[in-house]
């Protein structure tokens, strides 16, 4: 049985340059450093940065992201901490709970204040046609 995502690895063309991204930007605690990787932490998320010649130039075309946690009174915080640094918006967010920017090779990520119960919430308010929702 699934318990949960146990790490998240992103493939990076400069490996110094994601760690700067993610420590300073995002507040990541760097916990092994290698040659071609390291593994960050922040909360509960293990996120390791892998070297890959192969990396794409550019955020992919779908909605694929990584959405991390943060607590209300942060988002603004960091949302303006990562704009101020010149970092790209990658869309527009729906609600007030996130922010949609990307990372240096094009990785579409989220800040998100909310969690699952209060978007299940949102869209229990918002009745959807053809949405079932589930609460247990």
């Amino acid at each position: 049985m699934i318990t949960g995502v146990n790490h998240v690895t992103l493939s990076v063309s400069d490996v110094d340059r994601s760690i700067n991204f993610y420590m300073d930007l995002l507040g990541f605690a760097i916990r092994l450093r290698g040659p071609t990787s390291a593994y960050l932490e922040a909360g509960t998320l293990w996120l390791a940065l892998v070297a890959d010649p192969e990396v794409r130039r550019r955020p992919l075309p779908e909605y694929t992201h990584v959405a991390f946690s943060v607590a209300p009174g942060d988002l603004q915080i960091l949302k303006d901490t990562v704009l101020r640094a010149g970092v790209a918006q990658w869309q527009e967010p729906e609600t007030p709970q996130s922010f949609y920017f990307l990372d240096p090779d094009g990785h579409k990520l989220e800040l998100h204040s909310g969690d699952l119960q209060s978007r299940l919430r949102d869209r229990d308010r918002e009745k959807p046609s053809g949405v079932t929702i589930n609460s247990q």
